[in-house]
């Protein structure tokens, strides 16, 4: 990190006049680390070139990296310079998964920057919240109104009372399929599709009725007549689509695909979710307009956009199925956490910059992993997505499986085709997300190449995956 980048990042740090200076610029710095924007282990630029790139006296860069030092956030060794560090917190505990392999089954960014500000300004208004009893079963009017905002600003006038604040995009599932569907009930879904609203699906005891997708060499990806068939034919209770990025296979439902369908929902009269998670993971700068209808229940989620930590999601809908879904939800939980509404509320209060950057971020990670599987696996095929945060990728032989299993050997971790389909298959199918920073991403690939080697020369039986957590 060089000294003038650093005091780009540090902004307006001065907060108290000159005589806290290095109050204020430890102030700074600390956001910064614990924003995750100075990494730990980020190298920091001498002192002289940061007193000079900040126009201060070096004795105040010295006075700032003290506090640090004592907070545990900076370590300096003689002749090595100065670098970022993250505290320890309760003493040495064991890893929750394997330090050495590469985790590509999770499509999930890290937090977006900005998330320890908000953090700190939503403490304030948390001090107003206590003297009340915390609970809010549709959610803080606040961020209601803020949500509703965003939907009126897509172009689907919303007001606070048709958004329900939920634990993520996918309770706002869990509590549809309580809602709406009873043991037995079939629910439409597309093949492939996300794995964990599967296994929503299948602990609601209803049935899962699949529709695949096609290529997507038309610019859809959707077999409408296909779902207009099913609608008709077996006539679910519930359809659960994601329109925007579709996961995993990438694909934007176009406008004319969103109203034949949201046309065929309406005349069979049946309730659709749809999974709004990759809505502002856009890289095309041509948003298109929200799947909009009676029954429409559109559920959109924090986790990706900014964090998956928040646990934070909501559902849009008509009022009427808002008041139900309130009802509804009473036998899973009672709200959402009061902290982290408040922390979202300053999110998208705030300025653009931070989702742009992810939005830049992700764009260049896509390339890189684009181009590293072209170089190191030239027989798979794949079509770049506009948004969203993963590859679907066609393997020249049906061993996704096998892939997935023999990729851990070599320290990578990846969710084969088979978890996005309810009945198995897809062997010729393998995401890989491009979340990944591009120097672990090139490891990831070299590592599913040598994987993908090792399977094609041996086709002898080998163990199960086990436990494979996808996101």
């Amino acid at each position: 990190m060089n000294a003038r980048r650093l005091a780009h990042l540090l902004g307006n740090w001065r907060r108290h006049g000159s005589r806290q200076g290095a109050t204020d610029l430890a102030a700074g710095l600390r956001l910064l680390i614990l924003d995750g924007r100075l990494p730990a282990g980020t190298a920091l630029p001498p002192e002289r070139e940061l007193a000079t790139a900040l126009d201060v006296s070096r004795t105040m860069i010295s006075a700032a990296w003290e506090k640090l030092k004592t907070d545990g956030l900076v370590v300096s060794r003689r002749g090595a310079g100065s670098w970022t560090a993250i505290p320890a917190v309760g003493g040495a505990h064991e890893p929750l998964e394997d330090p050495g392999t590469i985790d590509m089954a999770r499509a999930v960014p890290p937090a977006i920057a900005g998330i320890a500000a908000a953090a700190a300004a939503a403490t304030p208004r948390l001090a107003a919240e206590l003297c009340s009893h915390g609970y809010y079963e549709q959610g803080m009017p606040d961020l209601r109104e803020r949500l509703a905002a965003r939907y009126s600003a897509r172009g689907l006038p919303t007001t606070p009372d048709q958004i329900l604040v939920t634990n993520g995009a996918h309770s706002g599932l869990a509590t549809a399929l309580r809602l709406f569907t009873g043991p037995g009930d079939r629910v439409l879904i597309e093949q492939p599709t996300y794995p964990n609203a599967i296994e929503a699906i299948l602990g609601a005891h209803t049935v899962p009725v699949p529709v695949a997708m096609t290529d997507g060499a038309d610019g859809a990806g959707w077999d409408l007549d296909g779902i207009e068939a099913t609608l008709r034919q077996t006539a679910p209770r519930l359809a659960y689509l994601i329109v925007d990025f579709q996961n995993p296979t990438g694909h934007r439902l176009d406008e004319p695909g969103r109203a034949h369908l949201a046309a065929a929902f309406r005349r069979a009269r049946t309730p659709v979710v749809i999974d709004e998670t990759n809505v502002d993971l856009d890289f095309s700068g041509a948003p298109l307009p929200p799947f909009n209808g009676d029954l429409v229940l559109a559920a959109g989620s924090a986790g990706k956009s900014y964090w998956g930590g928040l646990r934070l999601g909501w559902v849009r809908a008509s009022t009427e199925i808002i008041n139900r879904l309130t009802a509804a939800r009473r036998g899973f939980d009672l709200g959402t956490p009061v902290f982290e509404q408040l922390v979202l509320c300053e999110l998208l209060d705030g300025p653009p910059e931070p989702m742009l950057d992810r939005r830049r971020l992700l764009v260049e990670r896509r390339d890189a992993l684009a181009g590293l599987l072209r170089t190191h696996c030239p027989d798979w095929t794949f079509t770049v997505p506009d948004g969203g945060l993963s590859l679907w990728c066609r393997l020249p032989a049906p061993v996704s499986t096998r892939l997935a299993a023999v990729a851990q050997n070599f320290g990578v971790r990846v969710a084969p085709g088979s978890f996005f389909t309810p009945h198995g298959g897809l062997e010729h199918y393998l995401r890989v997300p491009y979340t990944q920073p591009v120097d672990v991403l090139g490891d990831a690939v070299l590592g599913l190449a040598a994987a993908a080697a090792s399977v094609a020369e041996s086709r002898a039986p080998i163990a199960e995956n086990g436990f494979i957590p996808v996101t």
